[in-house]
């Protein structure tokens, strides 16, 4: 599942949460995804099981490329929010004001970095469920 193309808010850290989490369907879904589409032995010869797995592959190669670079873009977006925040600290140093607002902005960007480690869990586990009921239909391109 790719991003949607509404407006992407990094603004607002719940919004973007929420727009992660829809994202991660594909991988949420994972196992059920695999259990439904790719045979036993006994079905074998009913589902062309190898074509399942590439489309499957290529599903969740272009989901965890999509959150990643969406991810990235907030954090590059957020610390360019934090860095202009501390250039107008270090004019104003007595703005409680400015200083709030740049604990916020520094809180939130780290909030996102740490997204990318779940991210990385998240596409971990996919990628173990993955190879553990494809490896026999599909061999995935060696620069994946």
């Amino acid at each position: 599942m790719a991003a949607p193309n509404s407006y992407l808010n990094c603004e607002d850290f719940a919004e973007f949460q929420e727009l992660l989490k829809v994202m991660r369907t594909i991988d949420d879904r994972i196992v059920h995804e695999l259990n439904t589409t790719v045979p036993t032995a006994s079905f074998a010869g009913k589902v062309d099981a190898s074509q399942t797995c590439k489309e499957l592959h290529q599903s969740l190669t272009e989901a965890h490329e999509s959150r990643e670079g969406m991810i990235k873009r907030c954090i590059a977006q957020t610390s360019n929010v934090v860095k202009t925040l501390q250039e107008e600290r270090k004019k104003s140093m007595e703005d409680i004001a400015l200083l709030k607002r740049l604990r916020k902005e520094q809180t939130k960007l780290k909030l996102m970095q740490s997204e990318l480690n779940v991210e990385e869990v998240v596409n971990d586990r996919s990628w173990k469920v993955f190879n553990e009921r494809c490896r026999a239909h599909y061999k995935p391109p060696k620069n994946q």
